[in-house]
């Protein structure tokens, strides 16, 4: 049996959402056991919290650091590596599509099971325990979940799960009471950020949305949005955007400044309805339960689109711009029944 089980998981944020049905599969399958999680410090919110992660290790990608700093970032990295070597893992899994770096990664653990796919016909002497990677189109919970199968844990994964700091959640609600908006009252989320240009939907777009909404509809809107400036070169966000539509509606929506990842995850927690971009904010409403209405680009849905919980993809073609305005409000519409 094994006893100690790391996972890891260098993608972004929806990809790390998607690991943790497979995270309770091991849970429930090894009660005792002591698992572990190596993640980015970009993505780690998403699994603060978590009950099923006894342990959690945090590294920084160098792109995300200032050039003067990256050598610094490289020390920090081998420390934390180092320290999961004296752990002695039993089982190391490295989640995700092949990567040459994401395969090092799982062999510089140390662990004496190394899991993780390869593309076919490849051979790798750093999974001990590889799995070609499947030749049907799976969703990423389904694929990472397929990697258990070396652990002897079988089935198909459950709900993603996400578990918001009850800090963050009260600082949300005391936002929400300053700003008028009323307990009970519906409250529809925007976030207007994805990472991929073709995923975006234009700031127009949503500004007619929230016109729409807000005339016809006794509810508020949380207007979220990736923080930043869009000039920042290494976390670009749109904090310009949320400035204009902000100030391009009236009344003016929610606009809550998330400055980290755990006050969007307890945002988002509050929330009647969804409506987003593919992207992480997606994942992490598929994992707190809400009804979401999500607007497409290029991004494959049978791979991506939200798991367990009820949703509308709305896409018209590979760009996100294509989706029409009114196409979202009418599946709003049809989520408040």
């Amino acid at each position: 049996m094994s006893k100690k089980i790391l996972f890891i998981r260098r993608d972004n944020i929806g990809d790390l959402v998607c690991t943790t049905p497979a995270i309770h599969a091991v849970r429930n399958h090894y009660p005792d056991a002591k698992i572990g999680i190596l993640v980015n410090t970009y993505n780690v919110d998403a699994i603060r919290n978590n009950p099923d992660i006894n342990e959690i290790y945090t590294y920084e990608k160098a792109k995300h650091a200032p050039e003067k700093n990256k050598i610094s970032v490289w020390l920090n990295n081998l420390k934390v590596l180092h320290k999961i070597r004296k752990e002695k893992y039993d089982a190391a899994i490295g989640c995700g599509s092949y990567s040459p770096r994401l395969a090092r990664y799982t062999f510089i653990t140390g662990a004496k099971k190394r899991i993780g796919y390869l593309k076919k016909g490849m051979k790798s002497k750093f999974y001990n325990m590889p799995l070609y990677e499947p030749e049907e189109i799976l969703h990423e919970a389904e694929k990472t979940f397929n990697l258990l199968s070396c652990l002897g844990i079988n089935g198909a994964p459950q709900q993603l799960r996400i578990f918001p700091s009850e800090d963050e959640v009260k600082k949300v609600r005391d936002f929400l009471n300053a700003s008028g908006h009323s307990k009970g009252k519906t409250l529809i989320a925007f976030h207007i950020s994805s990472r991929r240009p073709e995923n975006r939907w234009p700031v127009e777009k949503f500004i007619e949305l929230g016109k729409l909404v807000l005339n016809r509809h006794n509810a508020g809107v949380l207007l979220l949005w990736s923080p930043g400036s869009e000039k920042n070169i290494y976390h670009p966000g749109d904090d310009e955007k949320a400035e204009f539509i902000k100030n391009s509606l009236s009344p003016e929506p929610l606009a809550y400044k998330t400055t980290k990842l755990g006050e969007l995850i307890s945002a988002l927690s509050l929330s009647s309805i969804v409506v987003c971009c593919d992207g992480g904010a997606m994942h992490i409403a598929a994992a707190l339960q809400k009804p979401i209405v999500t607007i497409w680009g290029s991004t494959n849905p049978k791979s991506w689109a939200p798991w367990g919980t009820r949703h509308v993809i709305l896409t018209d073609g590979k760009d996100a711009s294509n989706v029409s305005v009114n196409d979202v409000f009418a599946a709003i519409n049809a989520m408040l029944g």
